[in-house]
């Protein structure tokens, strides 16, 4: 079985990665002519720390990230409203890592090609056909233009929000659907984020919030942060670009006036060396992904708001699934199907409960019960409402820890 995967990000390389563990063939392709160490921190669950682990990982993610061990959730002032442990502080068998994404991106990468062989750059995926045992695809050469003819068993995109064979699969009406909140990333050296190993979130993005947490085990001063600020009402945008640069003055005056007790926000806006901007979107979940011999991975199949921290993670629990369905059946169309039937509900019941924005209306209450800030949350919120916000936020970026820790492994030998 000949598999192409289309897209060498987190999903495609966990994909080909999963699929030479069991033993299948393939392909990895993807338009950039060189792939670095983009982009800023990313979070992976626990449940996607085990299967890079089953993947011989580990080590590799443990000296490169920060094990995280609280998600922190203070007001604009940094009164704690609650402290949610993570990982094995939270008793999982795994932990959670905070990582640089281009930094995790090289260490799939690196694996690839010790394992599978190397990722074909700067080829573009263009469009395919199926003729029921085969799916021809059409790429092409983004340095010299030719068209590049090839058949393949089964196809994967894997190219992320933007993917090429989504539109090819799903050509209607498929925007990309903005909740009206902006966003600016980036990162900077700074000071300990709370004790180094903590998530902190402050504010509410129905107004403005920001998120720091470390995300390299080699340098422990350097932060990630991220600030997420309400600027219109919902709708639909035409494009968004990863990669655009943002202005620090445009971001730095939301947070003009606030003073957070653990953390010199301003201080971190002005010492980032690039800031990123681009809106906090999605897509509609499809009532299908694939068809045939051809599906969706990851991003292309259900980009979500980076809120839960999840997004990355669903990516290498699709991977994972994927090449275990494949690995054990004789009929890849069918194998597909079944993979599409398992992933494709929890994913697109996650997408909507992060659209939703679970724990933004308790925040909320904080601001508006508070708005000076306080010494006891005890004072401003019900421990029903404290409650009720923890297990909202558990919703986006947990599994069952029983159920984890003791399910059977999805690798196939």
């Amino acid at each position: 079985m000949r598999i192409l995967i289309i897209g060498a990000g987190i999903g495609g390389l966990t994909t080909a990665l999963s699929l030479r563990a069991a033993g299948l063939d393939c392909v990895v392709v993807d338009s950039a002519t060189a792939l670095r160490p983009l982009g800023v921190g990313i979070n992976l669950q626990p449940h996607a720390v085990r299967e890079l682990t089953e993947l011989g990982l580990g080590e590799r993610l443990a000296a490169t990230g920060v094990e995280t061990t609280f998600m922190t959730f203070t007001d604009r002032f940094g009164g704690e409203i609650l402290a949610l442990p993570r990982g094995r502080s939270a008793g999982y068998r795994w932990p959670q890592y905070s990582i640089h994404r281009g930094e995790l991106q090289m260490i799939l990468l690196a694996a690839v090609k010790e394992r599978v062989g190397p990722v074909r750059l700067g080829t573009r995926f263009e469009t395919l056909r199926q003729d029921g045992d085969e799916v021809e695809v059409v790429l092409r050469d983004v340095t010299t233009g030719e068209a590049l003819r090839e058949r393949a068993d089964v196809v994967v995109g894997a190219d992320g929000v933007h993917s090429a064979v989504r539109a090819r699969l799903h050509p209607g009406d498929d925007p990309l659907v903005w909740g009206g909140i902006r966003m600016w990333r980036g990162t900077a050296k700074g000071g300990p984020v709370m004790d180094g190993a903590t998530v902190l979130v402050a504010g509410s993005n129905r107004s403005a919030k920001f998120v720091a947490y470390h995300i390299s085990a080699a340098d422990p001063r350097l932060v990630n942060w991220v600030a997420e600020v309400k600027v219109d009402e919902p709708g639909v945008v035409k494009e968004a670009d990863w990669s655009r640069t943002g202005g620090l003055e445009d971001v730095a005056r939301h947070y003009a006036r606030w003073e957070h007790r653990h953390l010199d926000i301003r201080g971190l806006l002005a010492a980032s060396e690039r800031i990123l901007e681009y809106p906090m979107c999605d897509r509609e979940p499809l009532a299908w992904w694939g068809e045939g011999r051809v599906t969706l991975l990851g991003d292309a199949a259900h980009p979500m708001y980076p809120i839960g921290s999840n997004g990355g993670s669903q990516a290498v629990l699709d991977a994972r699934v994927l090449a275990r369905c494949l690995a054990t059946s004789d009929d890849p169309a069918a194998a597909l199907a079944a993979y599409e039937a398992e992933r494709r509900p929890p994913t697109s019941a996650l997408l909507l409960a992060h659209r939703s924005l679970p724990i933004e209306a308790t925040i909320s209450l904080v601001a508006e019960r508070a708005p000076g800030g306080f010494a006891d949350i005890a004072d401003v919120l019900t421990a029903e409402e404290l409650a009720s916000m923890a297990a909202a936020q558990h919703g986006i970026t947990d599994v069952d820890v029983r159920a984890l820790n003791e399910r059977e492994s999805w690798s196939v030998r």
